[in-house]
């Protein structure tokens, strides 16, 4: 709680220093005495906003230094902070903002005559200035500068939207402190300064909230990335808390911008006097509200976002297209919803901008777009649970699938079957008959999904529960074998030809050694070359392996890797291949075979049921350099036995612009 009211008093003295300067600035000069004291009162209220700053930001770094050296003690270390404010990003940025401070601090103190127009100007800019470097520099130490995807962009916008923020929220209170003093008998000489200020303030607000929104929503994307973690995360949670509380806000804004303001110049004993007392008191909740979006802001900053979280999802179901896709009726339901509730959308848009029957309208495209949304999305509701989401630990690589293979021969065989077909001999007697987990829709469901039955079972089917008989680093091991058992029902798909149509299989990673070399990963070539993976025995293979060797140079020319494995899984395998051969300059593992080839044999042959050697005695495998398995060539089908074709498909996906992301090293 400590650290929350730290962060909430400094980011509300920032944003506050830049919404009394800027309000002064729209206000501009008088010689009302009115309007005279309540700009005196305002910049008291600046020096007394300076000094909290000062005293939050000292606060904030002793609290800083404690985090960062992991003990309490350090928060009155001066080793510690020199540390941190010499060494860290937090540290830089903290001394840059409060050396600004110190010269605002400076112009505060040392306030000259502005008699001269251009003198009341020229220091009120330099202080906006100052005060809007302060406050904006937060957001290059906050989470925007961990954004590795927009490393310039993300901040930048952060520092638009503190600055919106200021403009709009900060300069709230001085607003309704003159519209106060206005308001009352003794300050009659300051009502139309008092009016034109809040016209003026009306517009650029307006500008800032727009920008304050937009900013807001790109950051917003940015953090959470997903509806899974905006529902799922605390981050999420607090974060639609905070549109909550804006909503209010906002409203209150167009009731004093659409209401409120044109009365204020009205007679003022019936209608200026009290819509100023209005209009000052909706402000003053404005800005209470403010504060408490603020401290929300300040709780959000202490952590992590929620695009680095595991969401917990809190419905019973979801929507997905993929899953529902091949449902007899969907598209028809989707393509007819959509284009109603888009047609509802732009009637509601044509609506709000006429002014004849503008209810009418308004209720029509509110009521098409309910429809709409209502025959669309009931079609792509599935199952979901908490864990639907959440994301394994366990990178998909060759060590976990096989680990899992294993796992999944003791526990799950016997019900779905040795080749994951779901004609195991201790399925026949249950409920429901076992799921065969080489169809497509095994893929179709996220691996927090598995997660789930693995963990609790599925009572209505029969299967039992393994949360306690597995570990949950061994559930996750048997969810990566699945997931490779289903990649290998849609290889069957690929062949020699690459097509852009073709399934994007995601090729597992795994280490490997040649001789004594150190180790190294099939996701060392990432982003560098296409790889041939070449499951090879012996004798079969000794032929092509040599026609890959000769054309070894041309190969790698056209931007591809070969990695050859032994299927036998033999350490001597480059003393097999004997001396009277050509040279071999290609890695032939000699370490590592025993997880990639049971691996890359679902990948690349039919099932086989499990603990049988693979029925494959050669099998070559395309990799592009995204990691995607795109071409597959068994020997005796046409298509790569002639190496000059082999080449045009690798100079395909040399040239090939990648149209999907790198896959992520743990499945969804």
């Amino acid at each position: 709680m400590t650290a929350l009211a730290i962060r909430w008093i400094h980011l509300a003295a920032s944003l506050g220093l830049v919404g009394l300067i800027t309000m002064t600035l729209l206000a501009g000069r008088s010689d009302r005495p009115t309007a005279r004291q309540w700009d005196a009162r305002v910049w008291r209220l600046a020096g007394w906003l300076v000094l909290l700053f000062a005293l939050s930001g000292v606060a904030l770094l002793a609290h800083q230094s404690a985090l960062a050296a992991g003990r309490p003690g350090a928060a009155f270390d001066p080793a510690a902070w020199r540390r941190l404010l010499f060494e860290t990003r937090f540290g830089a940025v903290w001394l840059i903002r409060h050396a600004v401070l110190l010269l605002l601090a400076s112009l505060l103190l040392l306030r000259e005559s502005e008699r001269a127009p251009l003198d009341w100007m020229a220091w009120r800019v330099q202080a906006w200035m100052l005060a809007a470097l302060a406050a904006g520099a937060l957001a290059w130490a906050g989470h925007a500068v961990a954004v590795e995807s927009a490393a310039l962009a993300a901040p930048l916008l952060d520092t638009l939207h503190v600055l919106a923020a200021g403009t709009w929220l900060g300069a709230l209170l001085p607003l309704a402190l003159l519209l106060r003093a206005a308001s009352a008998e003794a300050g009659a000489d300051g009502r139309p300064f008092a009016v034109l200020a809040a016209r003026r303030f009306s517009a650029v607000a307006l500008g800032a909230m727009t920008l304050l929104v937009a900013t807001g929503l790109w950051n917003a994307w940015v953090q959470v990335a997903s509806i899974p973690a905006l529902v799922g995360t605390r981050y999420g949670w607090l974060l639609l808390a905070k549109v909550a509380l804006l909503a209010p806000v906002l409203a209150l804004a167009v009731i004093n911008r659409r209401r409120l303001i044109p009365s204020l110049s009205g007679d003022a004993a019936a209608v200026g006097r009290p819509a100023m007392t209005r209009l000052g008191r909706f402000l003053r909740w404005e800005s209470g509200l403010a504060m408490v979006i603020l401290g929300v802001t300040a709780a959000l900053s202490l952590m992590a976002p929620a695009r680095h979280e595991t969401p917990w999802w809190p419905f019973s179901y979801r929507l997905s297209y993929e899953a529902t896709a091949e449902l007899p009726g969907v598209n028809a339901r989707l393509l007819i919803g959509g284009q109603l509730a888009v047609l509802g959308l732009l009637g509601g848009i044509v609506g709000a901008l006429l002014r004849s029957r503008r209810v009418l309208l308004l209720a029509a495209g509110a009521a098409a777009v309910v429809a709409g949304l209502w025959i669309a999305l009931p079609p792509l509701a599935v199952d979901a649970y908490p864990t639907t989401y959440r994301r394994s630990p366990v990178p998909y690589q060759a060590a976990s699938v096989t680990s899992g293979m294993a796992l999944y021969g003791t526990h799950c065989a016997t019900c779905h079957g040795a080749s994951g077909r779901g004609d195991g001999p201790g399925g026949a007697g249950l409920p429901k008959l076992p799921a065969d987990l080489t169809a497509p829709h095994t893929a179709q469901h996220t691996a927090g999904d598995l997660f789930w039955w693995l963990t609790r079972g599925i009572t209505a089917a029969g299967m039992p529960a393994f949360g306690s008989q597995l570990a949950e680093e061994q559930r996750w091991d048997v969810i990566n074998f699945l997931r490779a058992l289903a990649a290998g029902a849609q290889a069957r798909q690929l062949g020699p030809v690459v097509r852009t149509g073709a399934p994007q299989l995601v090729a597992p990673d795994f280490s490997f050694a040649v001789g004594p070399t150190p180790p190294r990963a099939l996701r060392d070539l990432r982003g560098r070359s296409v790889v041939l993976l070449v499951l090879f025995s012996l004798p079969d293979s000794r032929l092509r392996l040599a026609e890959l060797a000769a054309a070894y140079a041309e190969l790698g020319f056209a931007g591809a890797e070969i990695i050859a494995i032994p299927m036998d899984g033999e350490r001597e395998i480059i003393r097999r291949l004997g001396a009277n051969r050509p040279p071999f300059l290609f890695p032939v593992v000699t370490d590592g075979a025993a997880e990639i080839v049971p691996t890359y044999a679902l990948l690349a042959g039919e099932p086989r049921p499990l603990g049988q050697p693979p029925h494959l005695r050669h099998a070559e495998l395309l990799i592009d350099r995204q990691g995607y398995v795109r071409g597959r060539w068994l020997p005796g089908t046409p298509g790569w036995e002639d190496l000059h074709a082999l080449r045009g498909q690798i100079q395909t996906l040399a040239r090939e612009t990648p149209t999907s992301p790198p896959p992520d090293e743990h499945v969804h």
